[in-house]
C-alpha cells in the first residue's frame, strides 16, 4: 500500500469534462500545500481544459540551518552557502514521493504527458530531480525561485530530453540568489533542454505578471 503525501487538491473546470490534466506543485521550506492554492483562479487557464492541481504537504523534519527546528521541509539544508549544502538522499526520497503522486494521477486516467511538475524554492529543487529523472514523458517542468541541487546525482531520463522547462526568478531574491536560477538555466540548456528563463524585479516571492505568464505557459504545455 503506497503511503501518499497529504495534499491540497484544487480542480479547474471539473464540471466541464473528465479531468485529464494535472499539475503537481511543491511549496517552499516551512510552508504548506495551501501556499499556492489561491493562485489557481488567477492563472487564466483555458476554459476547455480540466486540470487537477495537487499541492502536497512536505513532511516535518529538523532543518540544520534553522537550528535543528522541526518544520515542513522536503530535505535538510545543512549550509546556506551559494553552493547550498543539502541532504541529497532526502531530496531523492522526496522525489520518489512525487513519482508516487504521478503514478496515482496516471491511475486516475491522466496520461504522464499531460502532467506538469512544479516547485517553489526548496520544492523546486525536488521538482528538478523528480521530473528530469522520471522515466516517462511529462508535459513540463516549472521551477520558481530555486536551484538545481542534484545535477550530479540525477539519472537524466531520455524520455524527457525535450521536456519544456520554465525557470522563473526574482532579481532581488535574498534567499535564493538569482545567479542560482541562471546556473540552472545554463546547465540544462547545455544539456540540450528546451528552457525558458524569466526574471522579475521581486524578492523571494511570486508576482501577478509572473502568475499570468505561468498561466500562458501552462495553457501551452497542457494543450
Amino acid at each position: 500500500m503506497t503511503d501518499y503525501l497529504d495534499a491540497v487538491i484544487v480542480e479547474h473546470n471539473p464540471s466541464q469534462k473528465t479531468i485529464d490534466r494535472a499539475v503537481i506543485w511543491l511549496h517552499g521550506l516551512g510552508a504548506s500545500g495551501h501556499d499556492f492554492e489561491p493562485v489557481v483562479p488567477q492563472l487564466g487557464l483555458a476554459d476547455d481544459m480540466a486540470v487537477r492541481f495537487i499541492f502536497p504537504h512536505a513532511p516535518n523534519r529538523p532543518v540544520t540551518i534553522n537550528g535543528g527546528m522541526v518544520m515542513p521541509a522536503w530535505y535538510d539544508i545543512l549550509e546556506m552557502s551559494l553552493e547550498r549544502k543539502v541532504d541529497i538522499s532526502q531530496i531523492e526520497q522526496s522525489s520518489q514521493k512525487i513519482h508516487d503522486l504521478i503514478s496515482r494521477e496516471i491511475e486516475r486516467g491522466v496520461a504522464p504527458e499531460h502532467i506538469v511538475i512544479a516547485g517553489f524554492s526548496q520544492g523546486g529543487a525536488v521538482a528538478y530531480h523528480a521530473a528530469l529523472g522520471y522515466p516517462e514523458r511529462l508535459a513540463g517542468l516549472m521551477t520558481l525561485s530555486t536551484y538545481l541541487a542534484t545535477n550530479d546525482h540525477i539519472v537524466f531520463s531520455a524520455a524527457n530530453k525535450d521536456l519544456p522547462i520554465l525557470i522563473e526568478h526574482g532579481t532581488q531574491d535574498p534567499v535564493v540568489p538569482v545567479v542560482l536560477g541562471e546556473q540552472a538555466q545554463q546547465l540544462l540548456s547545455a544539456k540540450g533542454y528546451n528552457v525558458q528563463y524569466n526574471t522579475y524585479p521581486m524578492a523571494h516571492q511570486v508576482c501577478m505578471p509572473q502568475i499570468q505568464n505561468i498561466g500562458k505557459w501552462l495553457n501551452t504545455v497542457l494543450a
